[in-house]
């Protein structure tokens, strides 16, 4: 199996190193900009689309333009890849699967990519790597980088900078060990596991909420634009990195222990754009109980739903497992024991009490046996009979007709 992993490490440029990086970057965001703006007035004026030769032709005479001259302080790869960015942006726009591109801000999401392995030399005994017109920079090694490079991004994110470095190899076919799980995501419990067991939310934003309102505070009070609101900026920035950041560690931790026990695993289809949308309405039509809506909005955002998910299926895939994702509906008001499916057998957040049979269990511990029994009967329904899931079938879990009965 070919795998493609990417490896980050913080850089530790030298102070004419950062000049070149935020030149290199500010010469990618115009070449993309001012491309942006040659097809936007074609497509106006309508005229043909020009396309990625074209585009290249055109770059060439920017270079060459007195206007322009530090165009050529730039390499060559990153500028042809801005183009190449803002073709596929096209690309996706006339295939309906996104909006027309937009123009790039200068100070959001600054970013170049050396597309070319043979223009980059990575030393990982002696913590550095090579790229052109750079030289050799330091960074961070925190871990070794596997297989074949394949192509390098560098990034600015809260004042540093990043690398990215992209590598494939060959591994093995594996067969993941371990029974399947079924997982119910929530706000009390981040994840709780068929088998009992659950993990904690870390509640990231909510962690470092108080210091995001104070430097925003800070910000807000400030000359726009002044020096000291650019310092300001910059500390909103960090804050704000911080709590990605940590979330990001969590749910790496969080699924890699669940991958290295677990084959399969099966969770709900959740919906989270639909799930928090606002309830204020509008002004013929006010919402009802706004702020607790919002609040639960800001609570379901800070978990990390689907980067969670994201993380489990190219996790498993490597493995050997598999990830199936299920409809959410009932799963916390269906019985696994007899199957009725009630409103009040869940009266409470965290305690469900059948109504039929009597069957009491914590309500998230219910849940996600249900969508494992439900992930089991999808995969029999497509017929793969999976004997991984013998123990869910045969009743371990609860009767095969689970989830069948409405109770009115």
């Amino acid at each position: 199996m070919m795998r493609l992993q990417a490896f980050q490490f913080e850089l530790i440029p030298s102070e004419q190193q950062r000049r070149s990086l935020q030149c290199f970057a500010g010469a990618c965001r115009f070449v993309f900009n001012k491309a942006l703006e040659v097809q936007k007035r074609r497509f106006e004026g309508g005229d043909k689309y020009l396309g990625y030769p074209a585009l290249c032709r055109l770059l060439t005479t920017w270079r060459h333009d007195p206007d322009t001259p530090w165009l050529k302080e730039a390499p060559t790869h990153p500028l042809q890849q801005a183009l190449k960015n803002l073709d596929r942006a096209f690309a996706n726009f006339f295939a309906k699967r996104a909006g027309f591109p937009c123009f790039k801000k200068k100070g959001r999401r600054e970013s170049f990519h050396y597309p070319d392995p043979q223009q980059i030399k990575l030393e990982q005994g002696n913590n550095r790597l090579f790229l052109p017109k750079l030289g050799w920079l330091r960074y961070r090694n925190s871990r070794p980088v596997l297989g074949t490079v394949r192509n390098i991004t560098v990034s600015l994110r809260a004042g540093r900078w990043a690398v990215s470095i992209q590598t494939e190899r060959m591994d093995e076919p594996v067969s993941a060990i371990g029974s399947p799980v079924g997982i119910d995501m929530g706000i009390v419990r981040f994840a709780t596991l068929s088998d009992g067991g659950h993990l904690e939310p870390i509640n990231s934003f909510r962690r470092h909420e108080i210091a995001l309102r104070k430097a925003q505070q800070s910000m807000a009070r400030k000359v726009k634009y002044s020096r000291n609101w650019s310092k300001a900026k910059a500390r909103v920035q960090r804050v704000h990195a911080r709590i990605a950041n940590v979330r990001r560690d969590y749910l790496h931790k969080a699924t890699t222990t669940i991958c290295n026990n677990h084959a399969v695993v099966v969770v709900e289809e959740l919906r989270v754009r639909n799930m928090t949308k606002s309830a204020a309405g509008t002004c013929a039509a006010p919402g009802k109980h706004v702020r607790a809506k919002s609040g639960l909005n800001k609570a379901i955002l800070d978990q990390g739903w689907f980067e969670f998910r994201r993380q489990l299926a190219y996790k498993l895939a490597w493995r050997g497992g598999e990830l199936i994702a299920v409809p959410p509906h009932h799963t916390s008001q269906t019985c696994p024991a007899c199957g009725v499916v009630s409103p009040e057998n869940r009266r409470t957040q965290a305690v469900f009490s059948c109504i039929g049979c009597g069957y009491e269990n914590h309500a998230d511990v219910v849940g996600a046996i249900n969508i494992l029994r439900r992930g089991a009967a999808m995969m029999c329904s497509e017929g793969r009979d999976d004997a991984r899931f013998a123990c869910v079938v045969n009743g371990a879990t609860g009767p095969s007709s689970a989830g069948t009965h409405l109770c009115a």
